[in-house]
């Protein structure tokens, strides 16, 4: 039975929560397409100051350990702020990251693009700690991670163009000459500033104008949480395990699909060919987040969760022992299984906890560090074993989520608000009309 909702909403509250939902699918999108760029920024800072694969993946590091590093005041200023006015901190912040790639090229420092890329993924954070259980909140929780998946599923879109767009903008100019003279190296750093002023310009726009919207705004249960602190939560802490492997993996995948295609026994291809091949790796992951957002309106969330993570583990398995196009097939259809994972971790890992929900969606946040640390991990094990073998690193990501699906997200009696692992028993707060 659906959660009815409070009897004080204003009747214009639906035409409000689809106004909310668009901007939401707009805000993902950006997220989507701006953070996969990294796929394609990290091979093209690699040739320009001749890193090898450890020191390149500081650009996967700095950018997802600013999720751990902002997640805990991000929660900080939604609960003194709101969730709009913290969208919109979080936009004016991701504006001035990518405003700060115009002097990281223009002087050609390596640092000084990490520290771009920090206060990006830094206004980032605020948007997903924000976004993500607004987006669980504005409807019935019985539907929560339908919702969110549908929603997500437009940061895939995002995700998908990208690999298109960047090696069109970018990586025209990363040639192997970029290697070779000071000037060569000149030009392919400046080759970022058009595109970063872009989307800086973007940002901005969409800054003001949220600024100037009126959105439902949250109103929590405060008998919903019967515990003091949301560490007794289990199903949230084994989640915050699940979203650090999750994106861990994800990330750790991407950032390296360039140089696996271009491995002469998989797929043998040029750098911009490869990069667009990242866009079947994304694509998969938004299709699958199309028909994930139906799946998850039939099947109980952590049973389709549990299938496609085992899916996953088969399919990055296969990659490591096959090679040439089969290993290019199965490394590239991970991304369809990875869809539904986040959404459904994140639906799962904060059913019940009423009027700290936001809290918990902090927490949450701080666990897509995984994204920092494991592809330097994989990067470590490509240095001294190969790109191909360093698919084993997010194997064990699958296996723990598959299990996370069948086991940790369900709760216990002596967890916050026990109660059935079943979506429809949900007890999230409820969007009101601010």
């Amino acid at each position: 039975m659906q959660t009815p909702l409070p009897t004080n909403v204003p009747s214009d509250s639906a035409e409000s929560r689809r106004l909310a939902a668009g901007v939401l699918m707009g805000l993902f999108f950006a997220i989507g397409f701006l953070t996969c760029l990294n796929d394609i920024v990290l091979p093209h800072l690699k040739s320009i100051f001749a890193l090898n694969y450890t020191q390149a993946t500081l650009v996967q590091f700095f950018f997802f350990a600013a999720y751990f590093v902002v997640s805990p005041p991000a929660g900080m200023l939604i609960r003194r702020w709101g969730y709009k006015r913290s969208i919109v901190v979080g936009l004016a912040a991701a504006g001035a990251g990518c405003l700060g790639f115009f002097p990281a090229a223009a002087l050609r420092i390596y640092p000084l693009f990490l520290g771009s890329l920090f206060v990006l993924a830094a206004g980032f954070t605020i948007l997903q700690v924000a976004a993500n259980p607004y987006v669980a909140i504005l409807g019935p929780p019985e539907t929560a991670s339908s919702r969110l998946t549908l929603t997500q599923a437009f940061n895939s879109v995002g995700t998908t163009i990208a690999p298109f767009v960047g090696a069109w903008l970018i990586l025209p100019s990363a040639s192997a000459d970029a290697a070779v003279t000071d000037e060569a190296r000149d030009v392919a750093a400046r080759s970022v500033q058009l595109p970063y002023l872009s989307f800086a310009a973007m940002l901005v726009a969409m800054c003001v104008s949220l600024a100037l919207m009126r959105l439902p705004e949250v109103r929590p249960e405060k008998e919903a949480v019967a515990s003091s602190s949301v560490w007794s939560h289990p199903p949230l802490v084994f989640g915050v395990v699940a979203i650090f492997l999750y994106v861990g993996a994800e990330v750790a995948i991407g950032s390296f699909l360039v140089s696996f295609l271009r491995t002469p026994t998989i797929g043998n291809f040029d750098e911009q060919s490869a990069a667009r091949g990242l866009s079947f790796y994304w694509g998969g992951a938004m299709l699958g987040r199309f028909v994930g957002a139906v799946a998850l309106r039939t099947w109980r969330p952590r049973y389709v969760l549990a299938t496609f993570a085992t899916v996953a583990l088969l399919l990055v398995g296969a990659t490591v022992l096959l090679s040439g196009h089969a290993a290019m097939v199965t490394i590239l259809a991970v991304g369809l299984f990875n869809s539904i994972m986040f959404p459904t971790i994140f639906t799962l890992a904060i059913d019940g906890l009423g009027d700290r929900t936001g809290q918990g969606s902090g927490v949450l946040c701080m666990a897509i560090v995984g994204g920092a640390i494991l592809p330097v991990v994989q990067g470590a094990v490509a240095d001294h074993a190969g790109v191909h073998l360093g698919f084993v690193v997010p194997m064990v990501s699958y296996a723990y989520i598959a299990w996370y699906g069948l086991a940790g997200s369900v709760k216990r009696p002596a967890g916050v608000a026990a109660s059935s692992a079943a979506p429809k028993e949900a007890s999230l707060p409820r969007a009101t009309h601010s």
